[in-house]
């Protein structure tokens, strides 16, 4: 292989970010979950309140999805803004720290998951498909859902982040001998606690000696090295989580970029503001820890029945039914012969299971989502009763539970393997939209460190 020049953390797509964490960090009511979780679930995030209480928390720095529909967005909005300058004028952080952090995450699974907090350069992300930018989406992005994300960025003097970026790292050299140098140091963690509502428990290391930052550049040398393509582009970072995030700050720098130039800023000016830049954690794709789920699907206002027989056709497979929601989960996993799909749904007062099974050999969510989307645009363009709704679950119970509603269907997808992951999207391009999750609902990202923005 053709040695490669050394290139700095600039050009690798890197920044080392100043990260503003509390003064006294209680991590169960400061940390909250990624904003993109239990959609469906506001008692999870009623729970949130009670728990935080009148403490300060990121939870008042956030929108939760959940409230995305409401009819005070806008006040909700300002209220955000408004608390992000009262926390920085009334000290409730302390002194911004120049610095990566090294996280260590074990969840209520026992799983422990190993991070490298970094802030990402914008202009070194794409997510439109087949890329050859140093950052790529993994899943389709849907324009339509970035303006309501950018009317909270815009302006905000704080950013949180819950984004996380795999890197295609087999040696496991950038985040875990990372990890494992810093801990060896004897040095004293930032922050160490146990995170709210099965959440598990988390601690974050600082990273800020031009030694620690060197090495981590030699790193990033060598993975950049290793995934160099014939024509010279690099596949650095694969974005796992917060995919509409990342592409929401790509939109709000593009935008604050030009508005830059007409006021006629110089260039330092506008490379090194700090709106080019999002945080996100970095997580080796062959972590231990890190698991692969698949995002399920519940439709709204269906006819279950109707859409299983479709599915099953255009799937060619075969409608199995089962007893209850143990036998359909094992079904659905089992991938000996193929992809299975199940299904939930209530009939006349019962709660049905059923599965299609396929002999679909390739990702199973790139054939079933087409269809999918083939049957709702058909339902809803005939306009005969209430419009067909889609949302994205992750875990099955609440799947399963949204799934035993009347006219609704829950939709459990089988499991996804991480082998050629990087390549699948190289060549292929982005996988459908919500196509997978890295672990279960309550091992996401939670919001802990914050950077200013505007």
């Amino acid at each position: 292989m053709k040695t490669l020049k050394m290139k700095t953390l600039k050009e690798l797509g890197l920044a080392v970010p100043e990260i503003l964490l509390p003064k006294k960090i209680d991590t169960e009511k400061w940390a909250v979950i990624a904003c993109d979780q239990y959609t469906q679930n506001k008692e999870y995030w009623e729970n949130v309140k009670k728990i935080c209480g009148t403490e300060p928390s990121a939870l008042n720095l956030i929108l939760p999805e959940i409230y995305l529909g409401e009819k005070d967005k806008t006040q909700r909005i300002e209220k955000i803004r408004s608390t992000m300058n009262e926390y920085l004028k009334n000290g409730v952080f302390a002194e911004p720290k120049k610095e990566f952090i090294y996280i260590e995450r074990t969840t209520a699974y026992g799983r422990k998951r190993c991070g490298l907090l970094a802030a990402i350069d914008l202009d070194s992300y794409e997510w439109k498909p087949f890329s050859k930018a140093l950052v790529r989406a993994t899943e389709a992005t849907i324009v339509e859902r970035l303006p309501p994300r950018m009317e909270i960025r815009k302006g905000a003097p704080l950013e949180l982040p819950h984004i996380m970026l795999l890197v295609n790292d087999a040696h496991c050299s950038l985040v875990e001998q990372t990890g494992e140098a810093v801990k060896k140091s004897g040095k004293k963690p930032e922050y160490s606690g146990t995170l709210m509502q099965n959440g598990g428990e988390i601690t974050g290391w600082g990273i800020e000696s031009d030694q620690e930052i060197a090495e981590i550049e030699k790193k990033l040398n060598e993975i950049a090295e290793q995934n160099t393509e014939s024509d010279g582009s690099v596949f650095l970072f694969a974005v796992g989580d917060g995919n509409h995030s990342l592409a929401t700050a790509k939109a709000v720098w593009e935008e604050h970029k030009k508005a830059l130039i007409a006021e006629g800023k110089s260039e330092q000016e506008i490379q090194s503001s700090p709106v080019r830049y999002a945080m996100a954690e970095i997580v080796n794709l062959y972590d231990a820890g890190l698991t692969f789920e698949p995002i399920h699907r519940v439709l709204f206002n269906c006819n279950p029945k109707k859409i299983i027989d479709f599915l099953a056709e255009k799937l060619e497979g075969s409608i199995a039914e089962y007893e209850d929601e143990i036998q359909l989960a094992a079904a659905v996993k089992d991938s000996s012969k193929g992809a299975n799909f199940g299904f939930c749904f209530t009939e006349s007062g019962k709660t049905r299971f059923c599965a299609i099974l396929t002999q679909i050999k390739e990702l199973a969510v790139a054939r079933l989502q087409p269809k999918l989307d083939d049957f709702i645009n058909a339902e809803n363009s005939a306009g005969k009763g209430s419009s067909i709704e889609i949302d994205y679950i992750h875990g099955e119970k609440d799947l399963l539970e949204l799934g035993k509603k009347e006219n609704s269907l829950a939709i459990l997808l089988p499991p996804i393997s991480k082998d050629s992951f990087f390549a699948t999207i190289n060549g292929s391009g982005p996988l459908p939209r919500k196509s997978f999750s890295m672990g279960e609902a309550d091992e996401k990202r939670f919001y802990m460190e914050s950077r200013r923005l505007f």
